[in-house]
């Protein structure tokens, strides 16, 4: 592949202990890649990796890949203060939901649903080469999950951290989701809350506008263990609030929180199959 010249950025929490940012970094270093900045892991504002300024100006200047360092939140201050989709690749997840769709809803291809920073070195090494390969420009191969709901559907691809994407939910920064594919993942929201956001989704039109859903890991989502009021289970509230839409639904598809976070390319056209459970590109 070739050098991408590329900036480490940090839009989101402070970093600490700068070990997993220099094992990320150099990682892409080995692939060929040319880190061109990356930011100081001690920068911090409270508990963002810095001002509100500092992050913003983290995306100055020009590169062909803009690899985030770390989630936690503080990137959708950035839309706030006036962040404008720099060019190139955008590179993250979690917290980082926020700029990908702000890069999608402005039409500027590039954004990349995959690892952090700080999480790629951990990554099982098929998805480490995924991500290389999509960097390199080649057609990302199909993910298996599990089907719930039959049929085919494809469309343009959106995935995202399902708390962050449902506070974009009526911003100019929520990119078109009539006809999307849309995948979602999530961590430590227990069940009654992931039913509140996906109940939002449902009462603002959103769910029913799409054609198909994907779902990834949901991280410490589980009811808990000693819990003595009644409840359900996490597939449970999932599978209720996805069930009825008449359109494919595939679960424990390999990306989100954890150990595997297969990189998706943003606004592609994909196909996804209900009763195989497989994703892939169109």
């Amino acid at each position: 592949m070739s050098a991408l010249r590329t900036k480490v950025v940090a839009p989101s929490s402070a970093l600490g202990d700068g070990q997993q940012l220099a094992a990320g970094i150099a990682l892409l270093r080995s692939w060929g890649l040319q880190i061109e900045a990356s930011p100081d892991p001690a920068r911090h504002w409270g508990y963002f990796a810095g001002s509100d300024g500092e992050r913003l100006a983290d995306f100055s200047g020009t590169a062909e890949l803009w690899a985030c360092a770390r989630g936690g939140w503080g990137a959708a201050r950035l839309l706030e203060r006036g962040w404008q989709p720099p060019g190139g690749y955008l590179l993250g997840f979690s917290d980082v939901t926020s700029l990908l769709w702000a890069q999608q809803a402005a039409g500027v291809s590039g954004a990349i649903h995959g690892p952090l920073v700080t999480t790629l070195a951990s990554e099982p090494t098929w998805s480490q080469q995924r991500l290389q390969r999509l960097l390199a420009g080649q057609t990302p191969e199909p993910l298996q999950g599990r089907g719930w709901s039959g049929g085919r559907a494809a469309g343009p691809l959106l995935a995202g951290n399902l708390t962050v994407a449902t506070h974009l939910l009526g911003s100019p920064h929520c990119p078109p989701l009539a006809g999307a594919i849309l995948l979602l993942e999530d961590v430590g929201e227990v069940p009654y809350r992931l039913d509140r956001l996906l109940t939002h989704w449902r009462l603002c039109g959103a769910l029913q506008q799409l054609a198909g859903i994907g779902l990834g890991r949901f991280l410490g989502c589980e009811r808990a263990e000693d819990e003595q009021r009644p409840g359900f289970e996490l597939e449970q509230v999932l599978r209720e609030r996805t069930g009825d839409l008449g359109i494919p639904v595939v679960a424990d598809l390999p990306f989100g929180h954890g150990a595997e976070n297969a990189a998706l390319p943003l606004g592609i056209t994909v196909e996804l199959d209900g009763s195989s459970g497989v994703l892939s590109a169109a």
